[in-house]
């Protein structure tokens, strides 16, 4: 059977000609969105002189951060995958897509708890680095989170219709 993590296909069999079709496409865009975000951000974010290209930085320290680019690539593609899979369980699948997708933003959110963490270096840490008072990360992991969550709620499988009552 196809899965397209349809409510209706998720529980009856139906065909993605169902009703559910346009939650389930617009669930199945909201994670591919943010798939793509995250593999895609880090490039645009990092492969300059704030991270990878700075003199100051150590080379141990530019190793860490190409292991979180790399990693952010590896997590978009893995939520791709369980977001366009066809086969398994629908529900299976979303609970999948959903975990990748947020690992990266997750794991981001809590790096300013490590000691001596900043969500800036202080050359960089200007005005315009904020977003109605949150540092422009903590905004983008609001806005990722938020997609991955309506993702989900859009995509949950409809709960298994109760079976009729025996006239035994």
């Amino acid at each position: 059977m196809r899965n397209s993590f349809s409510p209706a296909s998720a529980s009856t069999g139906a065909s993605a000609r169902s009703t559910g079709r346009p939650r389930a496409l617009a669930g199945k865009a909201m994670l591919s969105l943010v798939a793509v975000f995250t593999g895609a951000s880090p490039y645009v974010a990092d492969w300059n002189d704030t991270h990878v290209l700075n003199p100051l930085w150590p080379a141990h320290a530019k190793f860490h951060n190409g292991q979180t680019m790399a990693m952010g690539t590896l997590l978009a593609l893995a939520t791709l995958y369980f977001v366009w899979r066809r086969r398994g369980d629908a529900g299976s699948n979303l609970r999948a897509a959903a975990v990748f997708a947020g690992l990266y933003w997750v794991s981001q959110a809590m790096a300013i708890l490590y000691p001596g963490a900043a969500y800036f270096d202080p050359q960089f840490d200007t005005p315009d680095m904020y977003l109605a008072g949150l540092p422009v990360q903590a905004g983008i992991e609001i806005v990722a989170l938020a997609l991955i969550a309506g993702a989900a709620l859009l995509l949950r499988p409809a709960p298994a219709a109760e079976a009729p009552a025996s006239s035994d």
